[in-house]
């Protein structure tokens, strides 16, 4: 029986009717691995709870955060960058891969699970930050992570710590990968979205070249609630979100969870 690296994304935990679909997320050999590419519950502890599950069922779980996992309320314990720390501490403790861990290996590629978050330069040309985060709010466009997250950190300075830090970690893969984010690292999907003001909180131009100057063989990805597979310079990036129900009863027909690599038998 050959072994799978299986993806799926957005399985918002706290959501009642998508509790079934996360039970259903099960693999016939045990052997398989299992990518989790954020928002998988806002709580650390339903986080905790529900990877601890999944990583029963899979010999190996890897998470990236979302932007759901980072909200935060002012009584919150910790915020922000604290947030962050504190789920990579809890999920290493269940033995979860995170962006902070040594990148694992997949019959012969490199999986590399990345946390970039977005600087709203995914907007229209000829704006200013200020100015597009402006006209969503006239539109009344705008994430929930405007009031969970930017007021407890700088999201573009820590956006540009985490590409930093990325790139210096990339340079070091030889051979091929599969890159994992929960931000989509291209815009192409991103233009797809029917309120283009939510491109803001979409991701970064930085990352474009990514999937190719890095070997991947697939780019696996989430957010966006609109599964499929679009091309870019030759490399498939894979979006694997579950979503909310009424997305996923649109979204029937799309293989979930996506078997992203099959090893040798």
């Amino acid at each position: 029986m050959r072994h799978t690296l299986w993806a799926v994304s957005d399985l918002h935990a706290a959501v009642r009717d998508n509790r079934p679909k996360i039970d259903a997320i099960t693999s016939a050999n045990p052997a398989d691995w299992l990518i989790v590419a954020g928002d998988v519950a806002e709580r650390t502890e339903l986080v905790v709870e529900v990877l601890a599950e999944l990583r029963r069922r899979f010999a190996c779980v890897i998470w990236v955060p979302g932007n759901h996992e980072l909200f935060c309320r002012s009584t919150d314990r910790y915020q922000g960058r604290e947030k962050y720390d504190e789920l990579v501490a809890a999920l290493r403790a269940i033995d979860v891969l995170t962006p902070e861990d040594p990148y694992p290996v997949f019959h012969g590629v490199t999986i590399v699970p990345l946390f970039t978050l977005y600087d709203y330069s995914f907007r229209m040309a000829g704006m200013s930050v200020d100015d597009a985060v402006e006209a969503a709010h006239r539109r009344q466009v705008v994430m929930t992570d405007q009031f969970a997250i930017a007021p407890f950190v700088d999201i573009r300075a820590w956006c540009w710590d985490r590409l930093a830090y990325s790139v210096k970690r990339l340079g070091k893969i030889s051979g091929p990968t599969i890159l994992v984010n929960h931000w989509p690292l291209v815009i192409e999907p991103v233009e797809r979205m029917a309120y283009p003001e939510l491109s803001l909180w979409c991701g970064t131009r930085h990352t474009r070249s990514w999937g190719k100057r890095y070997g991947a063989q697939a780019v696996v990805y989430g957010h966006l609630h609109t599964p499929g597979i679009t091309q870019v310079d030759g490399v498939k990036h894979i979006e694997v979100s579950l979503g909310y129900p009424r997305e996923w009863e649109h979204h029937a027909g799309q293989p979930w969870p996506y078997p992203v690599m099959e090893g040798p038998r």
